[in-house]
């Protein structure tokens, strides 16, 4: 009758962590969303509000509802997800729309937020399909296909979406467990593509007039350079984490984020440390940790690889975004259009961050039925145990 009622699958910690964002969410949102959604979505700050909060639920109930599934079913909707997201970017840039697939009147979808939810799961069970082969530089370059389509695919619209998925998937590779010295050569390999692209864009950027490029030769510039005197989003930001000091000046008390289009999504966390203080940042930052710890520690703790790669590259994604967004809000990188996970006005990506938080507790949960037989069992044999913990073998993947 217990397990009946069991709603909340999994993982308890991050329950308590998803309602604690989510009430930082609802808080910060309805204190910064005026001037947008007036300026910029045409309504009214109460309706805006509410359809936050109709996000925010239905994310809830995603977790939930596939927290509750048995996660080897992933590996094969993975496949599906990802043809539909790869398509979907391919319209995008067909259309023109910039990242935003749009149907008038029906619906504003935004691609590379499940693109990046369905390649982890989709990578997870190339890895694990390959295990025995992982240390071959020919598996290597195969599992970096797929990653490189994405990204090719986002990177044009959106730079540090790309970037990001990039960085989320090659750590999953390491993870996984392939070839070491090809891994570190990569890495190296990156850094170095990294500093070249960071100089042109430093010293050339706004003479390349390619798709957004003198946009993010701008936001590289202004970073390096600053103008305190240009009323521009990212200085109305340090302005606001000024105002707040270490206490802040009280919830609904903001100057900045009414004169501000994006308080309510890449800033919000300026606004929230104007309000709420350089503490409240400290606190936001130590359940970011917190849910990373967790998901490292299920992923440590799952039978299968196939499972733990799903956590470990899911709660990579959401820490690494986590991270961009505070060091963007404090001034520490440059501005990249990254929401704070779980916090920022929601839409497509609080829908795709409630599908990774259940994907995640699917697992924790399936660890726990598996570990609760394992433990009241009194004898059992190595075969037996081997195929009751590895639910991913290669025919459930495939």
């Amino acid at each position: 009758m217990r397990r009946k009622l069991n709603i909340l699958a999994g993982d308890k910690a991050l329950w308590v962590i998803f309602l604690l964002l989510s009430v930082i969410s609802l808080v910060a949102v309805y204190s910064t969303i005026g001037l947008s959604a007036i300026s910029d979505l045409n309504s009214t700050p109460m309706r805006i509000f509410c359809r936050h909060l109709g996000f925010v639920v239905a994310a809830a109930l995603i977790a939930i509802f596939v927290s509750h599934l048995k996660y080897r079913y992933f590996a094969r909707a993975s496949v599906i997800l990802l043809y539909l997201s790869v398509a979907a970017l391919v319209v995008v840039i067909i259309m023109g729309t910039k990242r935003w697939l749009v149907i008038p009147h029906v619906v504003r979808f935004e691609p590379s937020e499940l693109a990046k939810i369905a390649l982890i799961v989709y990578l997870a069970r190339c890895i694990a399909l390959r295990r025995e082969s992982l240390d071959e530089p020919a598996t290597f370059r195969r599992l970096l296909y797929p990653i490189l389509i994405v990204c090719l695919l986002v990177t044009p619209a959106n730079l540090s979406t790309g970037i990001l998925i990039f960085l989320t998937c090659y750590i999953m590779l390491f993870f996984g467990g392939v070839n070491r010295r090809l891994w570190w050569r990569g890495l190296l390999l990156l850094l170095g593509i990294s500093l070249v692209g960071f100089l042109i864009l430093y010293f050339f950027g706004n003479q390349i007039q390619i798709g957004r490029v003198p946009t993010w030769a701008h936001r590289f510039q202004s970073w390096i350079h600053p103008n305190p005197d240009e009323l521009t989003q990212e200085n109305m930001a340090r302005m606001a984490v000024a105002r707040g000091g270490f206490w802040g000046n009280g919830i609904g008390t903001t100057i900045h984020g009414r004169l501000m289009t994006q308080a309510h999504n890449d800033f919000i966390l300026a606004i929230i440390i104007e309000e709420a203080g350089l503490i409240s940042a400290i606190a936001i930052f130590a359940l970011y940790a917190w849910f990373y710890f967790r998901c490292i520690r299920i992923a440590t703790a799952c039978r299968g690889l196939f499972g733990s790669l799903i956590v470990a590259g899911t709660g990579t994604l959401i820490f690494l975004q986590a991270v961009i967004n505070i060091s963007v809000a404090v001034g520490l990188l440059p501005v990249t259009g990254q929401t704070l996970p779980f916090i920022s006005y929601g839409g497509t990506a609080y829908l795709c961050l409630g599908l990774g938080l259940g994907i995640i507790q699917a697992v924790a949960f399936r660890n726990k039925k598996l570990n609760r037989k394992a433990a009241t069992a009194q004898q059992v044999s190595a075969e037996p145990e081997s195929t009751v913990s590895d639910t991913e073998n290669t025919q459930q993947l495939n």
